[in-house]
């Protein structure tokens, strides 16, 4: 089974606005529905690291990618996205890299879709998306449809 679109994109949401309960819950369904492949496994670990790192305070830790990340800079959010969509298209990468940078390059998408009214406050509560929400039966059937 594909990845649903619509959990990740409210997995993300829950990241950025540090609710971690439903975050967690989130993460847990993707498990569920996602298939056992190298790709997958390197898409969910990329999503658990993100959630440990925001839990643990990203900001207070000074080599944590998303501590250095400014959320209103869409700027550098596209920037970032097509860095890592770049990774997602390398061959060179395996499966599991290819599959942590696409988790990257959604989670950029996401980012460059919200309205983050002022991103060095550490208060992220205030973040609203901009689009709506994907169907909740919209999912990716493989990376080439990811990368479009």
């Amino acid at each position: 089974m594909p990845i649903p679109q619509a959990l990740v994109t409210r997995f993300f949401q829950f990241i950025i606005n540090n609710q971690f309960a439903e975050a967690e819950k989130e993460l847990e369904l993707i498990k569920q529905k996602m298939h056992k492949t190298e790709w997958n496994r390197g898409y969910f670990k990329a999503l658990y690291g993100m959630l440990l790192v925001k839990r643990s305070n990203g900001n207070s830790n000074s080599y944590s990618f998303l501590a250095k990340l400014e959320l209103g800079d869409k700027r550098a959010i596209n920037a970032y996205r097509r860095e890592f969509l770049a990774h997602v298209r390398n061959k060179l990468h395996g499966d599991f890299d290819r599959g942590f940078f696409a988790a990257w390059a959604e989670f950029m998408r996401v980012l460059g879709k919200m309205n983050i009214e002022t991103a060095t406050t550490e208060k992220i509560s205030s973040a609203k998306v901009e689009g709506e929400l994907p169907e909740s039966g919209e999912s990716y059937d493989d990376m080439e449809e990811f990368l479009e």
